[in-house]
């Protein structure tokens, strides 16, 4: 008899249940309370006027954990100094969408040799994340995979779906049932429409197909996430992080009876790519805040300790200790004097 199933699959091997993971790399009470507490300061700064500025900040991509452990110290002694005017939340992000193929990120190929260790990446995730805690950093990332919050995001402070993914109804259903804040991103093209309606399905209570904490197949009902809000990243026809651009997006979300709630990120098409262009986005991003436009509640920086990025993949010995491997970033020095600075305008 014909195969019917499974014609293209060549391997499929059991992962450990979300409930043995997390017990396995387990949080500390310490930890848990700062997470909570963090996304509670982290809701201020969406939607209370006058509370602090929030910063994504981080490298694009964890692919050493070593070099962003180093990263993560010198950003834990800035959030410290400047915490007053400034809530900073490390961008820890272990998935990497494609337009095509390349490095899928930590969770997925955390040997950077297309082993797809999956199994071990999600252990690095958490200890990484459990790390970052241990610090008194925030964390912030990107979810990609549907399953992967029931591994990690009990560390997860902030969250992100992406421009790829904002108009997907599995992303939006999934952003439901998180527990933490979370910012959609404008399409890739610019479209605002696609974030808006997407954050509007997130409020919503949804029942959809998931992986219970058991790793059980399961219909998952949720009463939706009412701390969703848009990211403007730019797109094909330019960058949207101008006076006039922040207008706009203003105005079409109060007319869809949605709070005034903006995050810029200085990266992305809003920078055109180049790292050397963001810091002039983000002080304009900074301005318009100073200026007096509390719809501009945060920016997302990326940032490493070198700035740049290099080729991937190469030989694991000649790459760079402390640069992305994924999209450019801004150096540490930058990143400090960035910061300071926007504490001072603020």
């Amino acid at each position: 008899m014909a195969k019917i199933s499974d014609v293209n699959v060549l391997n499929t091997a059991p992962l450990p249940s979300p409930a043995v993971l997390m017990q396995q790399v387990a949080r500390t009470s310490e930890q848990a309370d700062l997470v909570l507490s963090s996304r509670e300061a982290v809701r201020d700064s969406l939607f209370v006027p006058d509370s602090r500025f929030l910063l994504i900040v981080g490298p694009c991509s964890i692919h050493d954990s070593v070099a962003c452990r180093a990263y993560a110290e010198k950003l834990a002694a800035l959030a410290e100094e400047v915490k007053d005017k400034i809530l900073i939340v490390m961008r820890v992000y272990f998935e990497k969408p494609r337009t095509t193929v390349g490095w899928k990120g930590l969770i997925m190929d955390p040997d950077l040799d297309g082993s797809d260790n999956i199994h071990k990446g999600l252990i690095q995730a958490r200890e990484f994340l459990t790390d970052m805690l241990s610090l008194g950093l925030p964390t912030a990332t990107e979810l990609l995979d549907p399953i992967t919050p029931q591994y990690i995001a009990d560390l997860i402070s902030w969250s992100a779906i992406g421009a790829r993914t904002s108009e997907s109804q599995t992303h939006r259903q999934m952003a439901s049932g998180l527990s933490m804040p979370l910012g959609f991103k404008n399409t890739t093209s610019g479209d605002l429409v696609a974030a808006i309606n997407a954050i509007k399905a997130a409020s919503q209570p949804q029942t959809f197909l998931g992986v219970s904490k058991e790793g059980i197949a399961s219909a998952v009902s949720t009463a939706g996430n009412p701390h969703c809000h848009l990211i403007l990243r730019g797109g094909d026809h330019g960058p949207n992080f101008d006076a006039d651009s922040i207008k706009n997006t203003r105005d079409v979300l109060l007319k869809s009876n949605l709070l005034p709630s903006i995050m810029v990120d200085a990266s992305h098409a809003n920078c055109g790519k180049d790292a050397a262009q963001m810091p002039a986005v983000f002080e304009e991003i900074i301005r318009q805040r100073a200026a007096g436009d509390t719809s501009v509640i945060g920016a997302m920086l990326e940032s490493h300790l070198v700035a740049g990025n290099q080729k991937f993949p190469q030989p694991l010995d000649q790459l760079t200790y402390g640069q992305s491997i994924t999209d450019q970033c801004i150096d540490w020095e930058t990143t400090e004097r960035l910061v300071r600075d926007a504490a001072a305008a603020l």
